[in-house]
């Protein structure tokens, strides 16, 4: 797949992904690394949590999304560079054998007033188990570079 300059994003596009299956292992080996709480570590201990069982940590969950994003088909020309979250939200936990999938919508697209050689897209980018069901919902700016040797004016007005 050919990296997509500014240009080659629209208002309205939408990207999936591949999918990812979360394992128990997976799960409980990050959260020993960098969440480690009973709800990520031990399915006992998590049966009695708000959880109710052993849960990935949204972190985690965030990690798998990054992993989607960078093998999908946004490319991005100068790769996936966030300028920061609109939105960032888990609207349910994700368990041991969910199938993870994305689906990326283009919210707008701007050209940079002071770097004229690059911009950014917002992107909403909802992460879904197996079931369709969101688990991870995040509105994103990212920075993507111009297509060298374009204007400014081929793209006003796209958001």
């Amino acid at each position: 797949m050919i990296e997509r300059y500014l240009e080659d994003f629209t208002v309205g596009q939408i990207f999936g992904s591949g999918r990812i299956v979360v394992e128990k292992e997976d799960i409980k080996a990050f959260a020993a690394k960098f969440d480690p709480q009973p709800f990520h570590l031990d399915e006992a201990a998590a049966h009695d949590t708000i959880f109710g069982g052993l849960a990935a940590s949204g972190w985690h969950t965030a990690a798998m999304t990054m992993r989607l994003l960078v093998d999908s088909e946004i490319k991005p020309a100068g790769g996936i560079v966030g300028a920061g979250f609109d939105e960032f939200r888990w609207p349910r936990p994700v368990r041991p054998g969910d199938e993870l999938r994305l689906e990326s919508e283009v919210l707008d697209v701007r050209p940079s007033q002071s770097r004229p050689h690059q911009g950014l897209i917002k992107m909403r980018t909802t992460t879904l188990n197996q079931v369709d069901q969101p688990v991870q919902v995040m509105i994103a700016n990212l920075v993507v570079l111009r297509r060298p040797g374009s204007s400014a004016s081929a793209i006003q007005g796209r958001g």
